[in-house]
């Protein structure tokens, strides 16, 4: 089964569809890092991390995993850990994924330009909460809680996201 993520804020699973954001620069199939895009293409999921202060621990058959306070992502292109998780302070950029607003309370991570990685190609793109007025991310797809939570305990292991 594919969750499918349309261009115009729709999404599609199982079945039904939901509201959903992604990139401020709509769907490429060319990912460049800070471009604003979410990235064309059919992608699994890799595993899933949330806040166990402010959410319960998600039912998934994926892999999970809490956030801690120093957790980041790097997204520096020619760090040699580009698009890997990191803990800060880091030396290079990466984004803190212990955010005060809800955005990574609860996220999957999309497997895009991991396996392997190429430089500058993209990092940190994730499945995570949509703020509540559903604008555009800097290139991850964003659901409401509650349809992330519904995709995540249905998720199974031949699943993947496709996107455009």
């Amino acid at each position: 089964m594919t969750l499918l993520v349309i261009g115009d804020g729709r999404a599609v699973w199982r079945g039904r569809e939901v509201r959903c954001a992604i990139g401020r620069g709509g769907i490429a199939a060319r990912k460049t890092e800070g471009d604003g895009t979410t990235p064309g293409g059919r992608f699994p999921l890799r595993r899933v991390l949330y806040r166990a202060d402010r959410t319960d621990r998600p039912r998934t058959g994926l892999p999970c995993q809490e956030i801690a306070p120093r957790d980041g992502w790097c997204d520096a292109p020619g760090d040699p850990l580009y698009n890997r998780p990191v803990s800060h302070p880091y030396p290079a950029s990466a984004e803190r994924l212990w955010r005060a607003d809800t955005c990574y309370d609860l996220l999957a991570v999309i497997g895009f330009n991991d396996d392997p990685v190429v430089d500058g190609a993209g990092s940190a793109i994730f499945m995570h909460v949509a703020r509540a007025d559903y604008s555009p991310t800097e290139g991850c797809v964003a659901l409401s809680l509650e349809d992330l939570q519904t995709v995540l305990a249905e998720w199974r292991p031949d699943d993947t996201i496709g996107i455009g």
